[in-house]
């Protein structure tokens, strides 16, 4: 059956090409249904359309107000659907994640930049902030997803596990001798300790896992930058709890030596997490795919 939005397409085709059978082969339909549509719709109108004569088929002034009005509606609708589906192909709208400046930067970096080169139309917004921010930002619709350091206990958010991580302490070159033997965790807590400060998610993940051991950590330094943890390090202020993945430059260069601990301490993830219930965008869609497939 056909709806009137359809009754009022064809009623513009025909106004247009001033004929029946012409429009039929237009909109690829017999002339009989075209004109049955038109029939109808008169009908619903309670108004004549057209004039039939033997040299064809003329607008009314009835005809001609509703073809005017006709036509500027559907112009309209015709560029709302090409602006969705540039939505859909990604060639404008928006982004926007919430992320912590040490996934930022160590990890998100290269897959922004990567994304942004496919879909240069679509903006980008980034939102910093802690875990429980991030958490936050989505809950509130001030984010379509986030990316943070796991685990997440939310029943209203979706998580999907994306990168796996390791923490490890490590020292510079004045305390190099400890990473030549195994150290126990109780020797470990002996040591001038830098952490990350108490409200980030790998601080809290590190603790909880000492305390499980009996085990109660008393930083020498508590610091808000990962960078900052890291130089701290570098300049032999202490020894310090980092992500193996996200040291690596440190590591390799030899800036930084790994300790070797009794035990590893259990592996987390990177995670990206998003609102049960509330669908998508395609933009995030297509952005939790691809770090999926990573």
């Amino acid at each position: 059956m056909l709806g009137k939005l359809d009754l009022y397409r064809i009623f513009n085709t025909v106004s247009r090409c001033k004929s029946f059978s012409e429009a039929a082969r237009e909109l690829y339909m017999t002339q009989s249904a075209v004109s049955q549509a038109i029939f109808k719709l008169e009908k619903e109108l309670e108004i004549q359309l057209f004039h039939r004569t033997p040299r064809g088929i003329e607008l009314t002034n009835e005809g001609k107000l509703l073809q005017e009005h006709v036509h500027s509606a559907l112009a309209i609708i015709d560029v709302a659907e090409d602006k969705l589906l540039e939505f859909k192909r990604l060639k404008t709208g928006e982004l926007r994640i919430a992320v912590g400046d040490t996934i930022s930067r160590y990890y998100l970096l290269p897959y922004l930049e990567e994304f942004h080169f496919k879909y240069p139309g679509l903006k980008l917004t980034i939102i910093n902030g802690t875990t429980s921010e991030i958490c936050t930002f989505i809950k509130s619709g001030q984010a379509d997803l986030g990316i943070c350091n796991l685990p997440i206990n939310d029943d209203q958010l979706e998580i999907i596990p994306c990168k796996e991580i390791q923490d490890i302490f490590v020292c510079g070159e004045k305390y190099k001798r400890l990473a030549e033997h195994t150290i126990s965790y109780e020797e470990l807590m002996k040591l001038p300790l830098i952490f990350l400060e108490k409200n980030s998610n790998s601080r809290m993940y590190v603790e909880n896992f000492f305390k499980k051991q009996g085990l109660q950590i008393s930083p020498s330094f508590e610091l808000g930058s990962y960078d900052l943890l890291l130089e701290f390090t570098k300049i032999n202020l202490g020894i310090a709890c980092v992500i193996k993945e996200f040291s690596k430059r440190y590591l390799d260069k030899g800036e930084l030596y790994e300790l070797r601990l009794e035990k590893d301490i259990p592996k987390r993830s990177i995670g990206i997490c998003y609102l049960k219930n509330v669908p998508l965008s395609h933009a995030a869609k297509r952005f939790v795919k691809r770090l999926k497939q990573i």
